[in-house]
């Protein structure tokens, strides 16, 4: 597709209370969706994912902020 590219972005998922799947895109502040079912809540996030970088580039922000993995020491159960 012209004018495009593709990008590829970390997603947490959880579920809720309800059962729901709730997924988040951490480099995109507020950028989160929820589906019944795993594929839904990933075809959810896609969009999202898509709709914050457009309203970013229209608002001549970067197109997401950085993230890193840290590790720590964990207790074990």
């Amino acid at each position: 597709m012209p004018g495009t590219t593709k990008k590829k972005f970390v997603v947490t998922v959880e579920r809720d209370e309800a059962g729901w799947f709730v997924v988040e895109c951490p480099a995109l502040p507020g950028c989160l969706s929820q589906g019944r079912n795993l594929d839904e809540a990933l075809g959810n996030i896609r969009e999202a994912i898509t709709a914050s970088l457009e309203t970013r580039r229209a608002r001549g922000l970067t197109e997401s902020i950085d993230t890193v993995e840290v590790e720590v020491e964990a207790p074990v159960s």
